[in-house]
C-alpha cells in the first residue's frame, strides 16, 4: 500500500543539503499529492528549504496556482482540484480481474467530472474490517503509485453499520392466500410473511419487517413487528427515509439500560465540585413544541468602570458530558448516530429520552448539571474576555421564542410578565450589544427563508409556513454563536485537540462561475485569494429589493462551500470567524459532547474529560460526524419531498405560480413557494426553439430566439406527473420564454461546445438542445 511521505525537506539532485531553490510547479502539485496533510504554506516552505525572499515568492506561486485552478484551498491545507481527502466516506462498488475490491467516494461534486476509483487494500493476516460489495465505508486514501489503475488505494477504518434488524416494505396477499412484503428499497429481498406473523397488519400496510431464520432455498420469512400505516401517512413517509438512509431509530437494549441506570448529577457528586449557580436567573427560550432544552443564558450590564456601557453575557450548556461517557455504550451509539435527526412528525435523538428529555434537559425549577461560559463584551461588542465553569444552575422560567418576544414588545403573558424588567429587557440591552459586534465582522448575510411543514392530527399536510424571524431567534443564535467561539479560543490556548466547525471559503471554480454570473447582471466581483464575506454582502446590498434579489441570492448561496467538522483549523468563512467550534448542543451533536469533554480535560474540570484515544481518533471521528450530518440533511429533504408530493397527488392537470430554483443540462427545477416543493420540467418539452444550457447566466435559452428560463424567474406551470414514493414531480411549463440578459456571450461559448461534442459522435443533436 501506498503510504504518506515523511516530513523531510525535498532536496534536487545535485543540490547541497544548506541550498534552497524555487520548486517547478510540477514539483509542487507532486509533493502535494504525496503529502497531503503537509501542504499549508509553511509546510511546504519547510519541505524545499525556503526562506527570506523565497518564501514570498512561495506565496505568490501558490497564489498564481489557486487563480489558474490547479490547487484549491481546503482547510488550509492546498489540494489538487478533485483530490480525496486523506479520511473520507466511500462506496464499495465491484470488484475488479484480480478481486480487488473497488470503491467510489459516496459525495463527489458533479463540476468536477467522474469520481476517481479507489482500490480498498485488505491488511495482513485479516486484521481490521472486511467490506463487501454494497457496503458503505470510513477509509484513510493513499496516491496509488502503479500505472494505470485506481487513482487510489485506500484502509478501511469503519463499516457503517446496515439496518438488519428490519426491514421496510408494503404488505400484498397473494392470489394462494399467502402474504409477502414487497420492500420499499430495491436491494432488500421480499419476505414471506405467515399468517400468525401478521401482527395485525392487513394487505396495503406500510409494515416494518424483522427477518427470521429460512430455510436454505425459497424466499426468507420475517415477521411484522409495527404496523406504521397507510403509505400516505407522514409517519410512513419519514420511516421510509430513515429505512432508505440507513439511519439507527431503535436503541439497543444495552443503550437504554445503560441510561435508566444514569442517577442525576449532585453538587458534591464530582471529584472537583460544581459551583452553585441555581440563584442566577437563566431561562430557556426555545421553539414552543421544544421537549428538550439544551441552552440557557442571561446577561448583565457590566459594573467595571473601565467597561463603561459593556454587558456580561452567560451561556449554560447542559452537561450531557456527567453522563455519557468516553467508550461506554451511551457514547458508541451517540457516535453512530452523530446527531439527532428532524422531521415533520418524529425526532430520532442522538440520545436516549432518560437523557436528552430528562436529566440533561435544561427543565423549568429543576436543579441541572451544566458547563457554562460567562463572556464580557464591551460597548461596542468586542469580546474582552471570558472564562468557563462547571456549575448546577435551574432554568428560572421557560418560554418559547413568540413569548419572549412578545413580552419585549409590550404584549406579556402572564408567565413572561415577572421577568420582563430584570431578565428579558437585560438579555434585549444584551443583545443589542453583540449586534453591533456582529454587523462590524460582517459574516455573510444571506436572505433566504426556511419554510416548515404543518400537519393534520392524521400525519399529513396540513399548509407550509414561513415563520417569522424574530430578534429572539437571533439574541439566541448570536448568544451561542460567541459561546462556540470562546470554547474554540479556549482550548486553542491550553494547546488542547478538538473538533472545530469549519468552512472553507469558495473554490476558485466556484468564484470564477460566480464572477461569470454576475457580469450577466451588471455587477462585478474583485478577483484574489483573500475574499471576504463584506465583498458577498455588498453584492447582495446592490441588488437588495431589485428584480434580481432573490437570483443572487440563490447563486451566491451556490457558491459556498459546505460545512464540516474537522480536527484542523480553517476557520469559518461564512460567520467569518477565526475559530469556531459546536459547544452548545450536546444533547444533538456529537461534535458538541467532544468539545465539553475537551474543556473538562483542559481546564480540570473533572475525570470525565477526553480521553487520550479519543485524542487520536478525531479526524475519523470528525469525517464520521461529518458523514452523519449529510445523512440526516439528505433523509429530512427526501421526507418533505415525498411528504409534499402525496400531498399534491389529487391535484394533476393543475396550473401553479413557482420560480425556478435550478438550471441543468437536463432541464428546470422549479420550486412551488406555497408548498416549499421542487419538480422538474423536462428540456424536451419547453418548446419549439432549440434550447441550449447557458452555464454563466444559469439558464437555459433558446438558439434562434435568445429567449428562454432563468434561475429565480417567476412562471406558471402544470403538474402533470406524480411519483409519491420517490417524492418527484413533473411540470409542464405555460410560461412563455423571455429575452435572457447578458447571455450573448456565454450563450456563443455553450453552442461552441455543443457543436465540438456533435462533431465528436455520430447521430445528431445533443440533450441540451430540443425541438418539440
Amino acid at each position: 500500500m501506498s503510504g504518506r511521505k515523511s516530513a523531510a525537506p525535498v532536496k534536487r539532485a545535485g543540490s547541497t543539503s544548506s541550498d534552497s531553490f524555487r520548486p517547478s510547479r510540477d514539483e509542487i502539485l507532486a509533493y502535494i499529492a504525496e503529502n497531503p496533510d503537509l501542504s499549508g504554506k509553511r509546510e511546504l516552505a519547510k519541505a524545499f528549504r525556503l526562506k527570506g525572499d523565497d518564501r514570498i515568492w512561495l506565496k505568490d506561486m501558490l497564489r498564481d496556482m489557486q487563480d489558474e485552478g490547479l490547487l484549491q484551498k481546503r482547510d488550509k491545507k492546498l489540494k489538487r482540484p478533485g483530490d480525496l481527502p486523506h479520511m473520507v466516506v466511500l462506496d464499495v462498488v465491484s470488484r475488479d480481474a484480480d478481486g480487488l475490491l473497488i470503491a467510489r467516494p459516496a459525495e463527489w461534486p458533479a463540476d468536477l467530472g467522474a469520481a476517481p476509483l479507489v482500490a480498498i487494500r485488505t491488511q495482513r493476516q485479516g486484521r481490521g474490517p472486511a467490506p463487501g460489495i454494497g457496503d458503505r465505508v470510513l477509509a484513510k486514501t493513499f496516491p496509488n503509485e502503479e500505472k494505470g489503475g485506481p487513482t487510489y488505494t485506500a484502509r478501511v477504518v469503519k463499516i457503517f453499520d446496515k439496518q438488519r434488524d428490519a426491514v421496510l416494505g408494503v404488505l400484498r396477499h397473494l392470489a394462494d392466500g399467502g402474504f409477502r412484503m414487497e420492500p420499499v428499497e430495491r436491494r432488500q429481498p421480499e419476505l414471506i410473511i405467515d399468517e400468525d406473523d401478521l401482527n395485525g397488519a392487513k394487505p396495503g400496510d406500510l409494515i416494518e419487517v424483522a427477518p427470521l431464520r429460512h430455510a436454505r432455498y425459497g424466499l426468507p420469512k420475517g415477521k411484522v413487528v409495527e404496523v406504521v400505516g397507510s403509505l400516505t401517512s407522514e409517519k410512513a413517509v419519514s420511516m421510509i427515509a430513515i429505512h432508505s438512509h440507513d439511519i439507527p431509530h431503535v436503541f439497543p437494549n444495552a443503550v437504554i439500560a445503560e441510561a435508566e441506570a444514569c442517577r442525576p448529577a449532585t453538587l458534591d457528586g464530582s471529584s472537583h465540585g460544581r459551583e452553585d449557580w441555581r440563584d442566577l436567573p437563566l431561562i430557556t427560550i426555545d421553539p414552543a413544541d421544544a421537549k428538550d432544552h439544551d441552552d440557557a443564558v442571561h446577561a448583565a450590564p457590566d459594573e467595571d468602570e473601565a467597561n463603561p456601557g459593556g454587558i456580561v453575557a452567560t451561556v449554560a450548556i447542559a452537561d450531557v458530558a456527567a453522563y455519557v461517557r468516553p467508550g461506554t455504550e451511551l457514547d458508541q451509539e451517540a457516535l453512530k448516530r452523530g446527531n439527532s435527526c428532524y422531521f415533520p412528525d418524529r425526532v430520532v435523538p442522538m440520545l436516549p429520552e432518560r437523557i436528552s428529555n430528562d436529566l440533561c434537559s435544561l427543565r423549568e425549577n429543576e436543579d441541572r448539571p451544566a458547563l457554562a461560559v460567562r463572556m464580557v463584551f464591551s460597548a461596542e461588542g468586542r469580546k474582552m474576555r471570558h472564562s468557563f465553569h462547571r456549575v448546577m444552575m435551574r432554568s428560572h422560567v421557560k418560554l418559547s421564542y413568540n413569548q419572549a418576544q412578545a413580552a419585549i414588545d409590550g404584549a406579556a403573558d402572564e408567565k413572561a410578565a415577572p421577568f420582563l424588567d430584570h431578565v428579558l429587557k437585560p438579555l434585549w440591552d444584551g443583545y443589542r450589544v453583540l449586534k453591533r459586534g456582529r454587523e462590524s465582522r460582517q459574516p455573510l448575510d444571506l436572505d433566504l427563508p426556511e419554510r416548515k411543514i404543518l400537519l393534520k392530527e392524521d400525519g399529513t399536510v396540513d399548509r407550509v409556513v414561513v415563520p417569522d424571524r424574530l430578534d429572539a431567534h437571533k439574541l439566541i443564535e448570536e448568544f451561542m454563536i460567541q459561546a462556540n467561539v470562546a470554547a474554540a479560543e479556549t482550548l486553542e490556548a491550553k494547546r488542547q485537540p478538538l473538533i472545530y466547525r469549519i468552512h472553507d471559503e469558495p473554490s476558485m471554480a466556484k468564484q470564477e462561475s460566480l464572477r461569470e454570473f454576475l457580469t450577466t447582471v451588471g455587477l462585478s466581483l474583485a478577483r484574489g485569494a483573500n475574499l471576504r464575506p463584506s465583498q458577498f454582502n455588498g453584492i447582495l446590498k446592490a441588488v437588495e429589493g431589485s428584480e434580481h434579489d432573490e437570483l443572487v441570492n440563490q447563486v451566491v448561496l451556490r457558491s459556498q462551500s459546505q460545512a464540516i467538522y474537522s480536527k484542523d483549523n480553517a476557520g469559518h468563512f461564512g460567520l467569518n470567524l477565526k475559530r469556531y467550534a459546536h459547544f452548545t448542543s450536546p444533547i444533538r451533536r456529537y461534535a458538541d459532547l467532544i468539545v465539553h469533554r475537551a474543556l473538562i480535560s483542559a481546564l480540570g474540570l473533572g475525570k470525565d474529560g477526553m480521553t487520550k484515544a479519543e485524542e487520536g481518533r478525531l479526524e475519523e471521528i470528525s469525517a464520521l460526524i461529518s458523514a452523519t450530518e449529510r445523512r440526516a440533511m439528505a433523509a429530512e429533504r427526501d421526507t418533505v419531498d415525498r411528504l409534499i408530493a402525496a400531498h399534491l397527488a389529487t391535484r394533476i392537470d393543475e396550473t401553479f405560480t413557482g420560480r425556478i430554483s435550478g438550471v441543468t443540462k437536463a432541464g428546470l427545477f422549479v420550486q412551488l413557494p406555497q408548498f416549499g416543493a421542487d419538480g422538474f420540467v423536462p428540456v424536451s418539452t419547453l418548446g419549439d426553439d432549440y434550447y441550449i444550457y447557458d452555464e454563466a447566466a444559469h439558464a437555459m435559452v433558446g438558439e434562434r430566439s435568445r429567449k428562454g428560463f432563468r434561475l429565480a424567474d417567476t412562471v406558471e406551470v402544470k403538474l402533470v406527473e406524480i411519483a409519491p414514493m420517490a417524492g418527484s414531480l413533473r411540470f409542464e411549463m405555460m410560461s412563455d420564454p423571455e429575452p435572457v440578459s447578458g447571455s450573448r456571450a456565454s450563450l456563443h461559448k455553450a453552442k461552441g461546445r455543443r457543436r465540438a461534442d456533435q462533431s465528436r459522435r455520430p447521430g445528431g443533436r445533443g440533450s441540451t438542445r430540443s425541438r418539440r
